[in-house]
């Protein structure tokens, strides 16, 4: 019974973080309606507590921005705001989304746990702690730095093929390896508007 109430409350949380992803879009594009941030703040003070969010936009099926935050530095209705709006608007491999475009994004928000540093002694050792479909991972090397939500495995399932993707995402070759290179993995609880119900369709 203690897990089915859990399982209902994340399922909650996870409603009110997408409205609220929602609204802050809206906002910058000076698009009426949504829920009022301060008015939900006031109901529920576990936004006040710090959280680390990624939020992602899909527009037809495909990627339309995706920023986040790999550190739980500000409140957690401030982190999902503000990422939700720089997904939205700042992700520089997209235009920023146009007020017209709104209704037909759909977004996703995810929660991520504390990082956790990875031990190892080799790039084989690190490719066989890595686990598919659970862990987000973060890969550093001196001024570069990347990172893939627990979500990419999905198109990306084996481990030499994520890790060397994520390479590639920091800018370096994707059979690079040195000995200084960090990796730290986290989780995420993670929310889709799409597994709600259609009153997202029009905001």
């Amino acid at each position: 019974m203690g897990d089915r109430r859990m399982s209902l409350e994340k399922n909650e949380q996870g409603k009110i973080l997408l409205q609220i992803a929602r609204a802050a879009i809206s906002r910058a594009l000076h698009v009426p309606g949504g829920v009022s941030a301060a008015e939900v703040d006031e109901k529920m003070p576990w936004l006040s507590n710090p959280g680390a969010t990624f939020v992602t936009l899909t527009q037809w099926g495909e990627l339309r921005g995706c920023i986040g935050s790999l550190q739980a530095c500000d409140p957690l209705i401030e982190d999902v705001s503000n990422n939700a709006v720089s997904a939205a608007l700042y992700d520089p491999r997209f235009a920023p989304l146009a007020a017209d475009e709104l209704v037909t994004v759909s977004l996703e928000v995810s929660l991520l746990s504390e990082l956790q540093p990875l031990g190892f002694t080799s790039e084989a050792d690190a490719l066989a702690q890595l686990r598919p479909d659970i862990d987000g991972v973060v890969f550093e090397y001196g001024p570069y730095r990347s990172t893939f939500l627990p979500q990419v495995w999905e198109s990306l399932p084996q481990p030499q093929q994520f890790l060397a993707r994520l390479k590639s995402k920091a800018r370096l070759s994707e059979d690079f390896w040195a000995e200084d290179v960090k990796l730290s993995r986290y989780t995420v609880s993670k929310w889709r508007e799409m597994d709600y119900s259609k009153e997202y369709a029009n905001g």
